[in-house]
């Protein structure tokens, strides 16, 4: 009985250390090493190092190329990573760090699936007091958002038109385009432009520029997404596009990408 009072112990104290471990990765916005995970919750090094793996194995923690630990904030919402998304948000995250801090604004990954159903796999917030944010697993319009429509603009053409002809074309502000032609006429500027744009079509007061991620074949795999508030993006409108394109594009290079 003295041993299984014992093993119960040790089990509980594990679990209280993995939820305490849990509550401090979520309330980082980076990804943070382990020493710093051992320095902050005071935990043995071999200890928390076993609890992070065991959340990495359970896919809701991964490692970056830095050795740096960061909380999978999907899994939290009800879809862990599929296989080919989390290299990607790997890949990603250190650029979308550098662009959050270099514009100050919040920066989006997105991915689509087949279906034209767009998934938000990772941000990195902005410090502003007065910011764009959104919850990774709210609902999202691809045809009034700036990282749907680079997506919808490079979807195969089939996909495309399964999509354009199902959707619901709503108006969630004054300034949503609701025209079929319009719309089909924005996705090919989108791709001879690089880069898609909404002014405030789908949130008030809030504008998006996005542009898409290449894989080492040459596929749009993902789009990156800048959010902001209109006022802001007005005052920077042109440095903001060049900010969100290049960091696209070194993603894009980074993911094996050649023009």
């Amino acid at each position: 009985m003295g041993v299984l009072f014992t093993s119960m112990n040790s089990e509980v104290k594990s679990a209280g250390r993995i939820l305490d471990l849990l509550e401090y990765m979520a309330s980082r916005r980076e990804a943070v090493p382990l020493s710093q995970i051992v320095r902050d919750l005071e935990f043995p090094k071999s200890s928390a190092h076993g609890l992070v793996q065991t959340l990495s194995a359970r896919g809701h923690v991964v490692q970056d190329d830095a050795g740096r630990y960061m909380l999978v904030e999907a899994s939290r919402h009800g879809f862990p990573f599929r296989r080919h998304e989390e290299p990607l948000v790997v890949v990603a995250q250190p650029f979308m760090e550098k662009l959050r801090d270099e514009s100050g604004e919040t920066v989006l990954l997105a991915t689509m699936n087949a279906h034209c159903d767009v998934r938000r796999l990772a941000k990195c917030v902005s410090r502003h007091r007065v910011r764009y944010d959104v919850n990774l697993d709210a609902a999202i319009a691809a045809y009034c958002t700036a990282t749907g429509r680079v997506l919808l603009a490079y979807a195969p053409k089939e996909a495309l038109e399964h999509y354009l002809a199902r959707v619901q074309l709503l108006s969630y502000t004054r300034y949503t385009v609701t025209d079929l032609d319009g719309i089909r006429d924005m996705l090919v500027r989108i791709r001879r432009d690089g880069y898609a744009l909404n002014n405030e079509e789908f949130v008030t007061g809030s504008t998006g520029l996005a542009a898409p991620i290449h894989d080492a074949g040459g596929s749009v795999v993902a789009a990156l997404n800048l959010g902001m508030p209109t006022i802001r993006y007005v005052e920077r409108r042109e440095t903001l596009l060049l900010m969100v394109r290049s960091a696209a594009d070194d993603i894009s290079r980074a993911l094996g990408y050649r023009r």
